[in-house]
């Protein structure tokens, strides 16, 4: 899809498909994209729902006015993938969540690692996945997706263990070369399902992290040679993933 994107809570047209596109999203498309009528547009809820639409004209700088002849569904891919992400420090995090957005990860789960130098505590916590959420939203848009990821609640380590259990594929990125991890470039994949794919600290996932998670059926895997930031191990492996499994076919 190349038309640009707009978030809407609700598809209900009036007649003769009329829909008006206002708030946020309207002043957006009229006073900064500056559509004209003629101009193709996509609207969807960010859950898999959307409508291909046509502008017919703008009021004001708040309010855009399409024409919305049909909704459609577009379905989960498959396998799905969701990454457990450890808390990066400053704006690090953000930008993870982007770039795995913009490559088309499905869900996001914030985990506090023991390593972890960010805490997310009480008022400073949602705020952060304040933002987490909202950057999904946005990249969402930006790269013209209609199923935005899931942006989770921040988890513990032993609920990460227990999305790790439940998982048609487990694998924890670990840096440590001594190790006997696989290249996750050559793991057998499942072709649907769930895969779940954690993301370690800068410090690297702790021993005891790293066997709970053994325990709960996952491995250990190395993307190549090097070793990425936390920030962006995450939309390097899910690109890595998303080749293997057919979905960028």
């Amino acid at each position: 899809m190349t038309a640009p994107v707009f978030v809407v809570e609700h598809f209900d047209a009036g007649g003769g498909g009329r829909y008006v596109l206002d708030g946020p999203e309207g002043r957006h498309a009229v006073s900064v994209k500056r559509l004209q009528p003629g101009e193709d547009v996509i609207l969807t809820d960010g859950a898999g729902r959307w409508a291909d639409c046509v502008v017919l004209a703008a009021e004001g700088k708040d309010r855009l006015i399409v024409q919305l002849d049909s909704v459609s569904e577009e379905p989960q891919a498959q396998p799905r993938i969701t990454v457990v992400q450890a808390l990066p420090k400053g704006d690090r995090g953000e930008l993870a969540v982007e770039t795995m957005t913009e490559v088309g990860v499905d869900a996001i789960v914030p985990w506090q690692a023991a390593r972890c130098i960010t805490q997310w505590k009480g008022e400073r916590g949602l705020k952060a996945l304040g933002k987490w959420r909202a950057t999904a939203r946005e990249a969402g848009k930006q790269s013209r997706r209609v199923r935005f990821p899931e942006v989770a609640d921040a988890a513990s380590t032993k609920q990460v263990a227990a999305l790790l259990a439940k998982a048609d594929f487990a694998a924890v990125l670990h840096s440590d070369f001594e190790r006997d991890s696989a290249p996750l470039s050559t793991a057998e994949l499942p072709e649907e399902g769930e895969i779940v794919l954690v993301v370690g600290p800068e410090g690297g996932v702790a021993k005891d992290e790293l066997a709970l998670f053994e325990e709960a059926g996952a491995r250990a895997y190395v993307l190549g040679p090097t070793v990425l930031r936390t920030s962006t191990a995450g939309t390097a492996a899910t690109a890595l993933l998303l080749g293997r499994t057919g979905r960028w076919s």
